[in-house]
């Protein structure tokens, strides 16, 4: 017989949300360091274009193209394009603290749950 088949139902259940919920977390936690990589891939674009004299020639790829584009326009798409990443990451740390609450409150009631029972 399987660990599992002897926990109350009400554990098991537990049990798996807590597996979802962790499986959650890590899925953020994913989403959130790709999109750091990407912040940091525009703000050194940014640092990078700050250094550069108004008419230097610059491309910008588009799919398998590199278009010809000016700093002024390039800089403005790449603030914006931070701006947003920003805000993602935002959304995604508050997320992955809302998950850690939970499941730390979830092993909490699992831990509770399996304590055995001791009489007065």
């Amino acid at each position: 017989m399987s660990e599992n088949s002897r926990l109350p139902p009400q554990v098991q259940e537990r049990l798996l949300r807590l597996q979802q919920l962790q499986q959650t977390l890590q899925s953020v936690l994913n989403q959130k360091q790709q999109i750091e990589v990407e912040l940091m891939e525009v703000e050194q674009a940014l640092s990078e274009l700050e250094k550069m004299a108004e008419d230097t020639i610059i491309y910008k790829s588009i799919g398998s193209l590199l278009v010809r584009t000016n700093k002024t326009k390039i800089t403005g798409e790449l603030n914006e394009k931070k701006e947003l990443l920003n805000m993602r990451v935002k959304v995604l740390s508050k997320q992955e603290e809302r998950l850690r609450g939970q499941i730390k409150d979830l092993q909490a009631k699992i831990q509770k749950d399996l304590r055995p029972i001791t009489p007065p």
